[in-house]
């Protein structure tokens, strides 16, 4: 059971800047009394520096909605735009000492608030993004912009993660494939962003261990008399004989890695991988896995490989546990760092294949 952070309880019991701002010049409203949760963010912005000078909130829903808005007039106040408009729903929930993912939502609400204010000092229509034809979850009032944000700023891999973040799909579950399709392009962006990333400090890398060459090469050489009044340390002919070879430093054993940790970042395969290769990848890495798993007395199963879906099934001690999820997305992770390109696994019975 989750134990909420005692910031949390602060800023459920206590909130800080709850009520009306009478000289606010920002205001952004989110959410509908209808679907449970709303919140009104009210700012007081100076023109000239644009700095946030008051803050204050209105919010009807859960203790983690109110503690959420609480937590953000906090983070706010005397930040320029620029910051404010940077913080994320994950440095929303991090303030508040953290949050049960069934209510990361709630920080994901503030954010979007804080958006909305934002562009309502600018002058901007922030809802005209959000109309209902972007609309992903319709009983909660999601669009595509939120899910993407949300999957960004927090590492999202999975639907269920998605729906607990945001609570899109967590209603009567049309939207399903919609997020699950917003998931694979916002991952395999992410990959290619990150496979860039390492490429260019790559070649950063080598380009200069070739000027390191080319200066070492241009060295002046060492005059002859230099030379003849030197002593090389490193000839075996002027080496005392008593003196030991040098030996190279001792290396010390690598910690034992998490099982369920991410792999370190490979470069994504080629586009020509065949799906055996993958299959074979996927095999040999839920193989590794299962060798941590059998020593707390559960097991993971490969069954099938469905695109991009990666069925497996969970037996002993993983049946029933309450850390399941924990388990699966670990196992997820670690194939998406594998292959290089994301991948869903799903749990389900030996009968599946």
């Amino acid at each position: 059971m989750w134990e909420y952070s005692e910031k949390v309880k602060e800023h459920f019991f206590n909130p800080k800047n709850a009520g009306v701002l009478a000289g606010a010049n920002a205001i952004g409203e989110i959410g509908a009394l209808a679907c449970g949760d709303a919140l009104k963010l009210m700012l007081h912005i100076d023109p000239v520096t644009e700095i946030v000078l008051e803050a204050k909130f209105q919010a009807y829903g859960c203790g983690s909605a109110i503690a959420s808005a609480s937590g953000l007039t906090e983070l706010v106040i005397n930040k320029t735009l620029a910051q404010a408009r940077a913080i994320t729903s994950r440095e929303i929930a991090e303030f508040l000492g953290g949050l049960p993912p069934e209510k990361m939502h709630c920080a994901v609400m503030a954010h979007e608030a804080l958006q909305s204010a934002i562009a309502n000092f600018r002058g901007e229509d922030w809802n005209s993004d959000h109309e209902e034809a972007a609309l992903v979850c319709k009983c909660h009032g999601v669009d595509a912009a939120i899910i993407e944000r949300a999957i960004r700023d927090n590492g999202l891999t999975a639907v269920e993660q998605v729906g607990a973040c945001t609570g899109a799909g967590t209603g009567c579950t049309t939207c399903y494939e919609r997020i699950e399709d917003i998931l694979l392009r916002v991952t395999s962006e992410v990959a290619a962003a990150q496979a860039m990333a390492r490429q260019t400090e790559g070649r950063a890398h080598s380009a200069e261990a070739v000027a390191e060459t080319g200066r070492a090469s241009r060295a002046p050489a060492a005059s002859e008399g230099s030379r003849a009044g030197s002593v090389n340390l490193f000839s075996a002919a002027t080496r005392p004989a008593s003196a030991a070879p040098a030996r190279p430093p001792a290396q010390r054993p690598a910690a034992e890695a998490s099982p369920l940790s991410p792999a370190s970042p490979l470069p994504p395969p080629s586009a020509g991988m065949t799906n055996l290769k993958k299959i074979r990848l996927i095999e040999e890495t839920i193989e590794d896995l299962r060798v941590y798993l059998r020593k707390d007395g559960g097991d993971c199963e490969l069954i099938d490989v469905d695109g991009s879906n990666v069925l497996v099934s969970l037996t002993g001690a993983c049946v029933g546990c309450q850390m399941a999820s924990v388990t699966v997305s670990g196992i997820q992770e670690r194939l998406i760092a594998k292959l290089g390109v994301p991948v869903r696994v799903i749990p389900v019975g030996r009968s599946a294949h």
